[in-house]
């Protein structure tokens, strides 16, 4: 009896569609609002650790890997600042899911504190902010020639970065793919990290200056 398809799991999508499944994540992760969600970190590196170990027959080539990634990341990322030219205010400004309200608003932050390549390479490592800083580049006008040198800076760092990390440990550790779950755990929680990082700061700023503005004196 086949096993149903889990969106959210890194494994299930790649025993579902293979290496093409890799392109079709990352493009709808990096270039569609509606991919917000998907496991785009997890699937890299369990990608990468599956070129040398495979599991339920399914082992994969590091080389398609890699393209399909580097393909999907960077072609995602220019079709999401192109829709952001044409209708991301309009898309962006009908979405009710917190977390895509929270992600436009940490990556106009990145935006406006780092400048635009420096935000552009960063928002890759950081879950949902990397789904909507694209459009918000085309819809803030960032200027086409360096959006697109930065987005493919970032996306092939991102994706050969986690690639090589899952490949380079499945090819270190014997029988690591025993430990997949509790690995993929772990990458994920990293993942994260940035993002509760960047929260945790925000708050204190939010607290520095509410402490401030109690201080100020009053007519």
């Amino acid at each position: 009896m086949p096993v149903a398809l889990n969106p959210l799991d890194a494994t299930s999508l790649l025993t579902a569609f293979g290496t093409a499944g890799i392109f079709l994540v990352l493009f709808a992760e990096t270039g569609l609002l509606i991919g917000f969600f998907l496991p785009g970190d997890s699937l890299l590196f369990t990608a990468g650790l599956l070129c040398t170990t495979g599991t339920d027959g399914l082992h994969l080539s590091l080389p398609r890997v890699l393209v399909a990634a580097a393909a999907g990341a960077l072609l995602g990322a220019q079709a999401g600042y192109l829709i952001g030219r044409r209708a991301g205010r309009t898309l962006l400004g009908r979405a009710r899911n917190r977390h895509l309200i929270d992600g436009t608003a940490r990556a106009e932050d990145l935006l406006a504190r780092y400048g635009h390549g420096k935000a552009i390479v960063l928002a890759r490592f950081i879950p949902v902010v990397r789904t909507v800083l694209n459009p918000l580049a085309g819809i803030v006008r960032v200027p086409a020639n360096t959006f697109a040198l930065w987005q493919v800076t970032g996306g092939l760092v991102w994706t050969v970065a986690l690639v090589l990390g899952g490949y380079a440990l499945g090819a270190s550790i014997p029988h690591v793919d025993r430990y997949l779950l509790p690995l993929v755990g772990v990458i994920v929680a990293l993942s994260l990290l940035p993002l509760a990082l960047e929260l945790l700061r925000s708050r204190r700023r939010g607290d520095r200056t509410g402490t401030e503005t109690s201080r100020e004196p009053t007519a």
